[in-house]
């Protein structure tokens, strides 16, 4: 630098040149120094004369601007003349460049659309007050290989290098639009299945409604069974079960209406324009869809949908009523047996609200001591002995008296109550049986209904023997009783039975025969006892094939050494049909209902004193 600095005052030229010195107080300061030479007549250099400036604050401002441009992780960019004259290393990444030089000297539309260009360029020429209004923009970019961003700039007039010039600051908006993108469909879509979530079937039917659009028919649809697969094979296989049951959905409903999902295992779907025949065709294919198993992971399952159906204007004129409607009527058509479709009726007010007003009455019924057990006997066949008695809970409302078990507890399942509900049941059987034993009655077990619930509980081993520990009762003494659907966890469920057994607690699958249970991962659980269903021993003297199902279920018991009990035996006939075909064992009406604490006493009396029943 210094000998360019000779050269040029040798020749007569004023010389600028900026450097630092050190003060000796070790200050830095940056000096601009103008050498301007002194020439004599012959035009030979002589002597010069420096003019020194101290420019340490404008270099310090200069160095801090270019040091913010250029770390900025924002594109800062300068263009004039439609040519880019400055661009940063940000601004090389978003345009995916390698270098400013790839950039520097192109058109500047190469980078910026042609319509946000004449934007800024109107701006330009317009000669007032706003000429350094900063404008901002949102459009597509495009970057070197032809891929294109969402970007954010703004832009502003500038001089640059003694011309006028815009400066432009931009970003990359991708992955904000992306995410942006993302939470409005979770607004308004289910992320499990795909299908409209409940704040669009609302949007949906609120635009229907406010257009007049005369027909209008909801239908609500909760998926039976659902719950006790989701509880037994754990939510994976729920959430496999349930994209399957959207598509279902959408195949039945085709393009005729809109399939949502509310949560969990319920559905809503909109049709507009229908009456109520078409209805009816589309819920029948819905019906239909569901004939036949869904395999996940190779394991089939069966579920079956109850359908609610209200439609406007007759069952409401409004969405929260229509779909309140429609969720009553689902409820009627859960009653009359599941998998099927029942339309709202006047007939139906208040059905949902005493199912509300019984969901948190039962959460009190636990505290307010409202709950009850009875006991029905279950007795040897041909001595008429009692051999083990069954606890059944009831339910007495201080306002609506008996609630019948057939309400409450299938609403216990689906709250998640049935847990507080049957650890109450347990503790207090267990208590009862060993009063029984104290006070000198013949030493039976007690039978206990387990639910798919308890099962799962994480403690439900610990509070097995707490409560075994607390009343001091032998465990050879109590029964628990599970349906066949726990055998679709069936790891879960075998280790759990385990341990049961380990403590020396008697299992018997209850309702035998009603279920999907499968005989070769039955043969492999500790099951101690099957009971045959009511529904099959009521087929011995009510149906055409006269017992044949039950002497088949008899034999398969003996066959896998379990013991076998018949329930809901009404008739003599159906105790010789039992004896005849090696069921010993029996529970029903024939002998006796289910009876409260101080009547059942009276037969265990008689039971230790060897009078029959």
């Amino acid at each position: 630098m210094l000998a360019d600095r000779e050269d040029g005052l040798s020749r007569g030229e004023a010389v600028t040149s900026v450097y630092r010195i050190i003060r000796p107080d070790g200050e830095v300061r940056w000096i601009q120094d103008r050498g301007i030479p002194v020439i004599d007549e012959s035009g030979n250099f002589v002597d010069f004369t420096s003019v020194l400036f101290d420019i340490t604050d404008r270099q310090e401002s200069e160095g801090r601007y270019r040091s913010l441009v250029e770390m900025s992780p924002d594109l800062i960019a300068v263009y004039s003349r439609g040519k880019l004259d400055y661009i940063n290393e940000a601004g090389c990444k978003l345009f995916k460049a390698k270098s400013p030089e790839e950039l520097v000297g192109q058109p500047i539309s190469m980078l910026i659309p042609p319509d946000v260009l004449a934007h800024i360029k109107n701006r330009e020429l317009a000669i007032d007050e706003d000429f350094e209004e900063k404008l901002w923009f949102e459009f597509k970019a495009t970057q070197i290989d032809g891929q294109k961003i969402d970007v954010e700039m703004s832009a502003m007039p500038i001089l640059y290098e003694g011309r006028m010039a815009e400066q432009i600051v931009g970003r990359d908006l991708t992955q904000r639009k992306k995410a942006e993108k993302t939470i409005k469909y979770m607004a308004y879509y289910d992320v499990l299945t795909g299908l409209p979530n409940r704040n669009m079937v609302r949007k949906h039917l609120n635009a229907a409604l406010s257009n007049g659009s005369g027909k209008l028919a909801v239908l609500f649809l909760d998926l039976d069974r659902f719950k006790i697969i989701n509880d037994t094979k754990g939510h994976r296989v729920g959430d496999l079960l349930l994209k399957v049951v959207a598509t279902r959905l959408k195949n039945a409903v085709r393009e005729q209406g809109l399939v949502s999902r509310q949560g969990g295992d319920e559905f809503i779907i909109v049709l507009k324009d229908f009456g109520k025949e078409q209805i009816i065709e589309v819920a029948e294919r819905i019906l239909n869809e569901f004939n036949e198993g869904i395999t996940i992971e190779g394991q089939e399952f069966f579920v079956t949908p109850s359908i609610g159906i209200s439609m406007a204007p007759a069952d409401g004129q409004d969405e929260e009523t229509l779909i309140k409607h429609a969720d009553t009527a689902m409820y009627l058509a859960k009653d009359r047996g599941k998998n099927n479709y029942q339309f709202y009726t006047d007939k139906l007010h208040g059905l949902s609200s005493r199912k509300m007003e019984l969901e948190n009455g039962l959460r009190k019924a636990l505290e307010q001591n409202q709950l009850m057990l009875h006991y029905q006997p279950q007795v040897n066949l041909e001595t008429w002995k009692i051999i083990g008695v069954e606890a059944l809970v009831r339910w007495v409302h201080p306002e609506k008296g008996i609630i019948s078990p057939a309400e409450f507890i299938p609403m216990a399942e689906e709250t998640g109550l049935i847990v507080p509900l049957g650890k109450w049941v347990l503790k207090k059987a267990s208590a009862q049986n060993k009063v029984w034993q104290e006070k000198g009655y013949s030493p039976i077990p007690m039978s206990v209904n387990i639910s798919v619930r308890q099962l799962q509980e994480d403690r439900f081993i610990d509070s097995v023997k707490q409560v075994l520990f607390d009343t001091q009762l032998a465990p050879k003494y109590l029964d628990f009783e599970i349906t066949e659907s726990v055998m679709q966890n069936s790891e879960k469920t075998a280790l759990i039975l385990d341990q049961l057994k380990e403590l020396g607690i008697t299992l018997a699958i209850d309702d035998f025969g009603t279920g999907y249970s499968s005989l070769s991962l039955l043969k492999h659980f500790p099951i101690d006892k099957i009971k045959i269903d009511k529904s099959f021993v009521d087929d011995i003297i009510h149906h055409s094939n006269q017992g044949a199902m039950v002497k088949t279920i008899i034999d398969m018991g003996h066959n896998l050494q379990f013991d076998v009990i018949a329930e809901g035996v009404e008739e003599q006939e159906q105790v010789e049909f039992l004896l005849k075909n090696g069921c010993v064992v029996g529970q029903g009406y024939h002998f006796s209902r289910p009876l409260s604490v101080e009547a059942m006493e009276e037969l265990l009396i008689k039971n230790n004193e060897g009078t029959l029943l």
